[in-house]
Order: structure tokens, then sequence, then C-alpha cells
């Protein structure tokens, strides 16, 4: 008890702001970038910078440091094959003002990995996001929209070519944020074999 009569305030463990993504190569995320900065002249908001451009496969949000071993060992235990991404096509969600690039078609093997991922988690206590909705791959190109040049609502969003990207590896990504954005590291890197 404190001086006051009130309790001492528990000192609480460090924590990380994490999530699994598949992390693209420099050329197609620079490919990515190029997208952005044309969408961000012609819809205003703020492009994203080739270093973070990610496709996530779980965001957890804040976890207990402590628990970083834990989630690398866990991932290292999930095997899913090599698969082929084709990049094709441009979405817009207006809920949260994001311009994003994905996919017309889901490879099975992304599917799959996505799922057992989750439900890894879920069995070894984590909680991770958007777990009640389909999966959607999508690499974020631009956020904050303004909503007066919001694409989609007076014309369809443009068509992009196709960019393909053979994915071999996933990570553990540790997000900081600042006031040009968020910075990431990966803290741990997992193969598709």
């Amino acid at each position: 008890m404190s001086p006051e009569g009130g309790t001492k305030p528990q000192n609480k463990p460090a924590t990380a702001r994490v999530f699994f993504a598949l992390w693209p190569s420099p050329a197609l995320a620079s490919a990515l970038a190029d997208l952005a900065i044309a969408a961000a002249r012609r819809y205003g908001g703020r492009s994203s910078r080739p270093d973070t451009i990610h496709l996530t496969l779980a965001f957890l949000g804040e976890v207990p440091e402590a628990t970083l071993p834990t989630l690398c060992a866990l991932a290292a235990e999930i095997k899913a094959p090599p698969f082929e991404l084709v990049v094709d096509r441009l979405g817009f969600w207006p809920h949260n003002k994001l311009l994003w690039a994905g996919c017309s078609t889901i490879p099975a093997p992304l599917q799959d990995m996505v799922l057992t991922l989750q439900k890894s988690l879920i069995a070894a206590g984590f909680t991770p996001d958007r777990t009640d909705r389909p999966f959607t791959p999508h690499l974020t190109l631009l956020r904050k929209v303004p909503v007066i040049s919001q694409p989609g609502s007076a014309e369809p969003l443009p068509e992009i070519s196709p960019l393909p990207w053979h994915c071999t590896r996933w990570v553990l990504v540790r997000s900081h944020s600042n006031a040009q954005g968020a910075n990431y590291r990966a803290i741990g890197e997992f193969l598709l074999a």
C-alpha cells in the first residue's frame, strides 16, 4: 500500500507490437511503391514506403516481449509449400481510407497456411485480429485517402499490370511507430518448404 492508502502500481511487462507477414523482394516492393506514388498523385493520401510494404498473415498487436520466442517456435512448426501469388488488382476500403493491391486468386497453400497459423496462435493463447472474417490478402499502398477523392466512388479503380511473386519465406515482424509512420523489423524468419 502507498502512504495515501492506494495500491502501488505494478510493473507491467514490456510488450511488442507484432504481426506475421509475407515480405516482398526489394524489386517487387519497389514496383508496388511506384504504384503507391502514382495512386497518391491521383487520389491523395500517404503512400507506403518500399521498406514497409508487406502482406499481413496474422496481426497480434501488443504481446508480452517474453512471448516472442514462443511465437517463433510456433511459426517454425507450421509447414507449407512455396507458392505463387499474382498481385493483379487494386482495392479500396472506405471505412479506413486504404488503397491496396491484392490478388484475384488466393492460392490454396496461402489460404491453408493462414488458417493453420490462426488455429495455432489461438491454441497457444494468442488472439490474432480479424479471425471472424474471410482472409483478404492485400498490400497497403495508400493510407488516409481524402474523402473527396476516394477511388471507386465516381470511377472504377484503374487496372494494374500483374506482378508475380514467388513466396518462399514469411516473417514475424515487430512494429515501431513514430511521426513518419511505422518502422518494421523482422525478428523471426521461416521458410516455406
